[in-house]
């Protein structure tokens, strides 16, 4: 398997999981000292958010850096940047379907042949520029780090639509399979019930 070193530094980390509603947390102390918080739905068990726990450069303190989902994540706490971009700012949100990883950054007005959207296979990462010089992006995906593959235009389309480009990459099999393993994995871990 190529996702077998995940696999495992997920087996041996410690773990805690947590219901509220119809979401499940799990909080993760890697046996490095890293932290990492994952929010999944019960009904589709499919990754909600995902974040890692940091210092920060500028403040010298910890804080939660947001891998996957909204940048307001209601289980972590002091998640609240000091310094926050504009709100006219491009905003990437990135989310995780059954197929599909998606990408949505808003405020880029630019119609669609604006953009010039690339797969770098070695180093794991979506290049999006466009032809006016207005917007440079590089986004990076962990989640084929971990699995090992290498994106493949192909498997990318594009949109553009009420100001904001939509990138949709269609999951490998080899993703496919490492989201089940980890879901596995998390089967038999001690739940409890948050109580609000």
């Amino acid at each position: 398997m190529t996702f077998s070193i995940w696999l495992q530094s997920i087996k041996k980390a410690e773990k805690t999981s947590s219901v509220l509603g119809n979401v499940r947390t799990v909080y993760y102390r890697f046996s490095d000292g890293r932290e990492m918080i994952e929010e999944y739905s019960i009904e589709t068990g499919l990754v909600l958010k995902r974040a890692w726990k940091v210092q920060s450069r500028l403040t010298r303190k910890e804080e939660w850096q947001i891998e996957l989902g909204d940048s307001k994540c209601p289980s972590l706490i002091d998640n609240e940047p000091m310094l926050k971009e504009a709100e006219t700012e491009p905003m990437v949100w990135k989310r995780i379907t059954r197929n599909f990883i998606e990408w949505r950054i808003r405020n880029l007005p630019y119609p669609l042949p604006t953009y010039t959207i690339t797969c770098n296979g070695t180093s794991r990462t979506l290049t999006i520029k466009t032809s006016n010089n207005k917007f440079f992006k590089e986004l990076d995906i962990p989640e084929f780090h971990r699995c090992m593959f290498e994106p493949k235009r192909e498997d990318l389309s594009v949109k553009h639509q009420n100001s904001t480009l939509i990138l949709t990459y269609k999951k490998p099999l080899v993703l496919l399979e490492m989201e089940k393993a980890v879901l596995l994995e998390l089967q038999d871990l001690d739940t409890f019930d948050n109580v609000v």
